[in-house]
């Protein structure tokens, strides 16, 4: 079966496990050297945000596909399938980071932001005032820190991403206070997230998210499908695998233990729930992380879908 190719960044092979990584290259560099094409591939822990400062160009989510125009910012969170096209004259800092450490930050500083990464976007930006981009100097100093081999150099750029990203989240509302209709899906989309967020070890059912959430069960499909680009349930088991994954990571639990923790009455469905989900199990996931940990990652000089 064709599989979707993993990438740490787009054609080098990604490792199995999150790293602390934060790099910044631009998109001539990637995809200048690949015809300005991108091919559909995906990051397994890794956050991409791609400022578009010049040009124009298409990106593909899954079976979606969304023209964009310069200035604007696509988010990528990760396990998002996406692929790229875009003019010779496009241009823009693209930031790649680890999403588990954002998110933790996120869930303290910011719960706007934390909602914002959970799922592809292209955001609109309004044209340059006099000149001055409101987002350029927060790229300049994360573009310093990417660079940096300085101490604590990581720490920094990931608490300025998180500055970014609020950035983001305000101009995002101002940008959806102007679309008719965009406000009430928003508002149900956040709410469904934080259902997931509070109950995914419940195994809830569509039909119970759809109560609480006060429609129908097709119609919160429908908002799924149109602004996510996959179902409900489909959502929440991505949440449900989240959490596996970090807890086979970072905790020492027996398999069984972690399968109670996430609502698995039955440890053995659990490895087969992982294996469809992951294509290994959990026990293969574990000895994965745990033999590439320690690994040298190599940071370069310098990639849901809504469209909002």
């Amino acid at each position: 079966m064709k599989r979707i190719p993993n990438y740490a960044l787009y054609g080098e092979s990604a490792l199995p496990v999150w790293c602390d990584l934060l790099h910044l290259e631009w998109i001539t560099e990637r995809s200048r050297p690949n015809r300005w094409e991108i091919k559909p591939h995906q990051h397994d822990a890794l956050l991409q945000i791609v400022y578009i400062r010049s040009g124009e160009g298409e990106i593909s989510i899954e079976n979606r596909r969304i023209a964009f125009t310069a200035p604007c910012i696509i988010l990528l969170p990760c396990r998002t399938v996406h692929a790229f096209r875009c003019t010779e004259e496009t241009d823009g800092p693209i930031i790649t980071a680890a999403q588990r450490p954002l998110e933790s930050m996120a869930r303290i500083a910011s719960p706007d932001v934390f909602g914002l990464i959970q799922q592809p976007a292209v955001i609109p930006l309004p044209w340059p005032a006099d000149g001055q981009e409101p987002l350029w100097p927060l790229f300049q100093l994360l573009q310093q820190e990417a660079h940096s081999m300085a101490r604590g150099h990581v720490a920094a750029g990931l608490s300025l991403l998180i500055a970014l990203l609020v950035q983001i989240s305000r101009l995002d509302r101002q940008s959806a206070a102007r679309r008719p209709g965009k406000g009430r899906r928003a508002a149900l989309l956040g709410q469904f997230r934080e259902l997931v967020n509070q109950h995914f070890r419940s195994h809830w059912t569509l039909d119970l998210y759809a109560e609480k959430l006060g429609i129908s069960p097709a119609q919160l499909g429908r908002i799924c499908r149109e602004e996510l680009g996959e179902a409900p349930m489909a959502l929440v088991g991505g949440r449900v695998m989240r959490e596996a994954q970090r807890q086979l990571a970072y905790t020492d639990l027996e398999i069984k233990q972690i399968a109670h923790g996430l609502g698995f009455s039955d440890s053995s469905y659990f490895s087969r729930y992982f294996r469809k989900q992951a294509g290994i199990t959990p026990r293969e996931f574990r000895d994965a992380f745990q033999s590439a940990e320690g690994a040298v990652v190599a940071v370069p000089r310098e990639d849901r879908l809504v469209s909002r």
